[in-house]
C-alpha cells in the first residue's frame, strides 16, 4: 500500500512574516531544526516559502542577513501538495521542480510541509534493534 504525504509531512510548521530578516528566519529555522518556513503575508493574503537555500544564496551573494527580509527572498510561486498525494507523486514533483520542500494544503489552507528528508525517512526507516 503506498504511503501518502499526510503520513510523512510535518504538521507543525514554522510560519514567519515577510518583515522577518533572514538572520531572524535562520535562527528560528535552526532552533526548530527545519529547512524551511512558510511566509504568511497578511497584506496580500498569500503565502510563500523561505528555504535554507534561499538564505545561503543571499549570504553567498554578499547580502546582509540583518537587512534582507524574508519578503525579498521568498518563493512566491509555491508548488503545493495535497495530503492525499502519494510519496511518489511528491518526490516526482520535487525532482521535476528542483526543490526540496512542498507546502501541503487542504481546503482550509496550509496543513504541513513535506521535505525530501521526510520522504526518505518513510521509504528507508531505521531498523529497530532486536532485544537480546
Amino acid at each position: 500500500m503506498p504511503m501518502h504525504v499526510r503520513d510523512a509531512m510535518s504538521s507543525v510548521v514554522l510560519t514567519i512574516g515577510p518583515a522577518h530578516t533572514l538572520r531572524q528566519a535562520a535562527r528560528l529555522m535552526s532552533a526548530r531544526r527545519v529547512g524551511s518556513a512558510i511566509v504568511l503575508d497578511p497584506d496580500t493574503c498569500g503565502l510563500g516559502i523561505l528555504t535554507e537555500r534561499d538564505i545561503l544564496n543571499s549570504v553567498g551573494a554578499g547580502q546582509d542577513p540583518d537587512q534582507e527580509t524574508a519578503h525579498d527572498h521568498t518563493t512566491a510561486d509555491v508548488v503545493f501538495a495535497a495530503p492525499g498525494w502519494t510519496l511518489d507523486e511528491a518526490a516526482r514533483t520535487m525532482t521535476q521542480g528542483g526543490f526540496r520542500h512542498l507546502v501541503v494544503l487542504d481546503a482550509d489552507g496550509p496543513v504541513g510541509v513535506v521535505s525530501v528528508r521526510d520522504i526518505i525517512r518513510c521509504w528507508a526507516p531505521i531498523p529497530q534493534p532486536v532485544p537480546a
